[in-house]
């Protein structure tokens, strides 16, 4: 059903639609919203036969989901920021334990300094916890990657994360055609776990493994990883044949079969880019966007086969690993192993931070030429920068870089700055 809504609306309905059991909910900004409509479905028992815990705490969401999808049932959360960070401990348990739990995961800054904006990072922070992550470039794609979470999480016995940039999708209001039940029905069979805690048949879940199995145990995560390269586009053909949408996938392409640059990304700066490319290909330059969709389990074969004949392509990061630079963009360059290839690191939007058309163009003018640093941030203020480092140089008792230059900001945007 089309419907004018805001993206946390729109996710909630999909869920419900997915007839989850047990919803396990803690409400932290940007995916508040998703629980709190979550929870008035229930209320109002337009969403039946589901348990709604209010728990006191991301690590209690995730544990009340572990236990509710060992006991047999449909569990689904979500958190944002922090709260992925708090629960972090319990994250690994439900991969370690293969439990079909689906997550929403509205991505927000890492703290400190507190920042509630979007990037990347938390997420990122969680690629190695065995997850499923999937990554939304529109709330339309939120709502249908929800269905197929539940669909390639209980078909592998694997958790899966469905990242949505916060505030951009989360509280975008926007044309959405939700998922009817009917539908969803026809698509996603009712939940029949792997393993299940049952008093009739008592069996260990979670029980200490040494060194002689748990290389093995861990290579198991992975092939079954592996496996999902396989399973994900399988469920999004199926799903386009029962909703008439080409939502999810391994990846989308954009204008990339004759392009000498192209800029691979994640989530919603996919539609920005497609305006950027359109704009330069009017010109004439061959320029296209990949946006990689499954970033865990990372599609290498899919990527290179896309990268392989282009001159050069830029990763628009946003999040990055502090010492190093890009994430995504190590990944692309392990995808290329044993090809010739030139790759630039573009690090934009972190906590926030606009990513401008303008900006864009700028930073493309640049690259298609090759006249770029390996690393760069977008709309770096260098000055800020160099106005804090000038202070450590010169005082001991510095103080909390953060609030210094955020106070210089200021100071300068009022022209009091000293």
């Amino acid at each position: 059903m089309l419907k004018q809504i805001e993206g946390s609306q729109a996710i909630a309905q999909a869920v419900a639609a997915c007839r989850p059991e047990v919803v396990a909910a803690y409400p932290i900004s940007p995916q508040t919203h998703i629980v709190e409509a979550l929870s008035a479905l229930v209320k109002k028992g337009e969403l039946k036969n589901c348990e709604y815990v209010n728990v006191e705490s991301e690590y209690s969401a995730m544990s009340a989901s572990i236990g509710a999808s060992a006991a047999g049932g449909r569990a689904y959360t979500a958190t944002a920021s922090q709260g992925l960070l708090y629960m972090v401990e319990a994250v690994y348990n439900a991969s370690g334990l293969g439990l079909p739990i689906v997550m929403t995961v509205a991505n927000r800054a890492i703290g400190a300094p507190i920042n509630i904006w979007n990037d990347h990072t938390d997420a990122m922070s969680q690629r190695d916890s065995g997850w499923l992550q999937l990554y939304a470039m529109n709330n339309q794609e939120a709502a249908d990657l929800h269905v197929q979470a539940f669909r390639i999480a209980e078909e592998l016995s694997l958790p899966v994360m469905v990242c949505m940039d916060g505030f951009i999708l989360t509280h975008a209001v926007e044309q959405v055609d939700i998922p009817e039940v009917e539908q969803v029905d026809q698509f996603l069979p009712p939940y029949e776990p792997r393993q299940v805690l049952d008093p009739e048949d008592p069996i260990s879940i979670g029980a200490m493994v040494g060194p002689e199995a748990f290389t093995e145990v861990r290579y198991l995560a992975h092939h079954k990883q592996l496996e999902a390269l396989d399973l994900i586009p399988q469920v999004q053909a199926e799903f386009k044949d029962i909703f008439g949408r080409n939502s999810g996938g391994l990846i989308h392409e954009y204008r990339t079969e004759d392009a000498e640059t192209i800029v691979v990304c994640l989530g919603s700066i996919t539609g920005t880019l497609r305006d950027v490319v359109d704009e330069r290909r009017a010109k004439g330059e061959k320029i296209g966007v990949l946006s990689i969709v499954s970033f865990r389990p990372f599609p290498q074969e899919v990527v290179r086969n896309v990268l392989k004949n282009a001159k050069r392509f830029v990763v628009l990061e946003k999040a990055f690993s502090v010492g190093i630079g890009g994430i995504v963009s190590s990944h692309c360059r392990a995808a290329m192993r044993g090809l010739p290839f030139v790759c630039h690191e573009l690090i934009a939007g972190l906590g926030g931070r606009d990513i401008t058309m303008k900006s864009l163009h700028d930073y493309f003018d640049r690259a298609v030429v090759d006249d770029v640093e390996a690393t760069e941030f977008l709309d770096l203020d260098k000055d800020l920068v160099e106005r804090e480092l000038e202070r450590q140089r010169s005082t001991r008792r510095s103080g909390a870089s953060p609030e210094n230059m955020t106070r210089y900001y200021f100071e300068r945007l009022s022209g009091n700055a000293k």
